[in-house]
């Protein structure tokens, strides 16, 4: 109280007054509750000890004659066992005799009785009988009983052979051998001597039992692969298989008892059988087993070690096989995903080999495609129902591995599309630090890549960014959320934004890898063309050059391949027009419109000086720009790197006059022909324009062709070509 004055104030002091107000009066209220409760209790006691003295008056009298009369019984009880204790003495004399007469007769009869059971082979019956007859004849075999001791020590003898015979015979079981061993261990024989020889059948019955384990799987495969025919055999090994785990967990019982402190060799032996399971288990993953096979060897092998651990606890089974089907499993995410490349790596190397060898077929660029797309997406919803199916078991090491396994899945999944990548690069001829890791196929040498091969896998990168990563990502997000959390530096498991750059990137790459394997044999065509003759020397032409046709050829292969797997896209034809500066050559004009008419050589000479002088007041074209996955785009990016490479080709060369006119005669062939190719015409109109400049540059008399002659070589061309 004091202290209460000195801290507080006198508000805090009026609260304290109040607050134990209140609590006194719940106290009082509480007291009353209280004397309430007792008082009621008092006068429920004093009714019951009101009854009691009612109902005990009598009791009294009674319990008095009830004394009397047990007195009397008692009395009555010893009357009766004084006049029988003479007889029954007598009586426990005689059947001491009789057991003792009974002993004697056993004694005696022993060795019948011992060679009864050895005809018999009821070599434990025998086995008690002697031992029950033991005691006897170690306090009087001497002497009363030494002819029925030598007499039963042979039989003995016989039955100890017979134990011994049945313990080394492989026609017995292990429960046999086992009870046999024991049965000479009750006769006093010294079984460690056994011990080794007996390690080395139940050795022998594990190795059996290994065997019997590897035709139970292949038979599980079988019936999985076949028709339901195969379904009773299949049941009959299980059968047989779980009969011998049993009566392997009933030889480790019997062991033990056996043998003492043989845990440790028995652990051993039963690891070696649960690492012999996932042995053949990682062959069955190589064969690539279905994932009901696998979760049906997964069950055999739980079963196994359940009914082993029962038995045999210190070897720490559970444990043990748990980190192996740890491995098993994760080896068998893993292979189902190096399966899925194979798959995929088969369907294309078909269309590569189709292409190398030559064999016609219709659309085989777009079936290879369709087929290539199918492998992916049917491939891995194939790939997840079996991951749905690991999933969905119930064992106890499958729940353990659940969340680590959704983890494998997703990791799986990135690792294998980032593999995907690098093959589809390794394949198209290119070779990427990732893509060592891949060993499906041998890097092609560029020459032998079938050029369709290459556009095929740009736009199947394009099928996997746009449309197989969102419905893969679906998936997973359905059925395999739920993984452990990663750690921060390493990040999630599956990153699908992560795989369509990298597939977006890559297509990229591949398309303009298509463009360029494409430009580089028209590159090769016009090379023999250029470099072949002597343009100095060159005759008046005649007629359009085969070089053109096999110009057009080449693109008209291009255009097929196109066409199968690309798709149309907009079309954007840029026609030529004579009065935009930034699509009419600032070059090639006044020598069509001016040039053409004049036949003195020191007028075109003019001619030229003045085109190059109104190329600086014209506006520049775009000549190339960004490839779009069409196949106008692709179509036009070929031509204009074609003729980007005849321009310089042209620029190496010095012609004559009929040098000239034949270029002239050959690009005015190809403005026509190539207007149905290509897009954009004014770029192509322009660079073939810029290849006649250039002829005319590095030619000694560039005297054109006049129109009509022109025409009419062209026409007879288009007409021979219709012919």
């Amino acid at each position: 109280m004091n202290l209460l004055v000195q801290k507080s104030n006198l508000e805090g002091l009026l609260q304290k007054h109040v607050e134990m107000a209140a609590e006194i009066k719940n106290l009082d209220t509480d007291l009353q509750m209280l004397v309430y409760e007792n008082y009621n209790k008092f006068i429920c006691a004093t009714d019951t000890i009101k009854r009691m003295k009612n109902n005990i008056v009598g009791m009294e009298t009674n319990m008095e004659l009830l004394l009397e009369k047990i007195i009397s019984v008692q009395s009555r009880s010893d009357g009766v066992n004084t006049s029988l204790y003479e007889k029954r003495e007598h009586i426990e004399k005689l059947h001491r005799t009789r057991n003792l007469l009974r002993k004697l007769q056993f004694i005696y009869d022993l060795p019948t009785r011992l060679e009864k059971c050895i005809k018999a082979e009821a070599y434990s019956d025998a086995v008690k009988f002697y031992t029950g007859a033991m005691p006897i004849f170690k306090a009087y075999g001497d002497s009363s009983f030494q002819d029925c001791k030598q007499a039963s020590e042979k039989a003995v003898t016989k039955v100890i052979k017979h134990l011994q015979g049945k313990v080394f015979s492989d026609s017995e079981s292990i429960q046999a051998r086992a009870e046999a061993v024991m049965l000479l261990k009750q006769l006093d024989f010294p079984v460690e001597t056994l011990k080794v020889k007996l390690f080395e059948k139940l050795e022998q019955f594990l190795a059996d039992l290994h065997l019997e384990t590897d035709e139970l799987e292949n038979d599980s495969l079988g019936v999985n692969s076949s028709t339901n025919l195969g379904s009773t055999p299949d049941s009959s090994s299980a059968t047989a298989h779980e009969a011998s785990i049993l009566e392997f967990t009933e030889a480790i019982r019997a062991y033990r008892v056996i043998f003492l402190h043989s845990e440790q060799e028995l652990s051993k032996l039963a690891q070696e059988l649960v690492e012999k399971h996932f042995e053949a288990f990682h062959q069955q993953i190589k064969k690539q087993a279905r994932s009901v096979d696998i979760l049906a060897s997964l069950r055999v092998i739980w079963n196994d070690v359940l009914l082993m651990d029962e038995v045999l606890p210190e070897a720490s089974l559970p444990t043990f096989s748990f980190q192996s089907a740890r491995d098993a499993v994760k080896e068998y995410i893993s292979g189902a995903f190096n399966h899925l490349l194979f798959d995929i790596s088969d369907t294309l190397m078909k269309f590569q080999v189709t292409q190398k060898e030559g064999i016609e077929q219709g659309y085989p660029l777009q079936a290879a495609l369709e087929a290539s797309k199918q492998a992916v997406i049917q491939g891995s919803m194939n790939v997840l129902q079996e991951f749905r199916q690991l999933l969905g078991e119930n064992p106890e090491f499958l729940l353990q591995l659940r969340v680590i396994t959704i983890d494998w899945v997703q990791e799986g999944f990135q690792n294998f599309f980032r593999k995907l990548d690098s093959y589809f690069l390794l394949l198209s001829g290119k070779r990427t630090e990732a893509s060592q890791d891949v060993n499906l196929v041998e890097r092609i040498p560029s020459d032998k890549i079938a050029a369709g091969l290459i556009l095929l896998l740009a736009q199947l990168s394009v099928f996997i960014e746009q449309s197989a990563i969102p419905i893969i990502t679906e998936e997973i997000a359905t059925h395999f959320s739920g993984g452990r959390v990663r750690s921060s530096e390493k990040g999630p498991s599956f990153v699908p934004a992560e795989i369509c750059r990298i597939f977006h990137s890559s297509a990229e790459v591949l398309l303009n890898f298509y463009i360029k394997v494409r430009t580089e044999k028209v590159t090769v065509l016009l090379k023999r063309r250029f470099t072949a003759p002597n343009w100095i020397k060159h005759k008046e032409p005649r007629e359009v050059h085969m070089f053109v046709d096999l110009l057009l050829q080449e693109f008209g292969e291009i255009r097929n391949e196109a066409t199968q797997i690309l798709p149309q896209g907009l079309h954007r034809k840029h026609r030529r027009n004579d009065s935009n500066g930034s699509t009419t050559s600032s070059r090639s004009n006044p020598l069509r419109d001016d040039r053409l008419g004049h036949s003195n050589t020191q007028k075109a000479r003019s001619q030229l000086l003045e085109t190059h002088l109104a190329k600086l007041f014209k506006q520049k074209m775009e000549i190339f720009t960004k490839i779009e996955f069409t196949q106008g785009s692709v179509l036009t990016e070929t031509v204009k790197l074609s003729l980007k490479s005849l321009q310089e080709f042209v620029r190496l060369q010095t012609f004559n006059r009929s040098g000239f006119q034949q270029i002239q005669l050959d690009i005015h062939f190809l403005k026509t022909a190539l207007k149905d190719i290509a897009d954009d015409e004014a770029v192509v109109d322009f660079l073939l324009d810029e290849v006649i400049v250039g002829t005319a540059e590095r030619c000694l008399d560039p005297i054109p062709l006049e129109p009509p002659i022109l025409d009419r070589l062209v026409q007879a061309k288009l007409a021979k070509a219709s012919d």
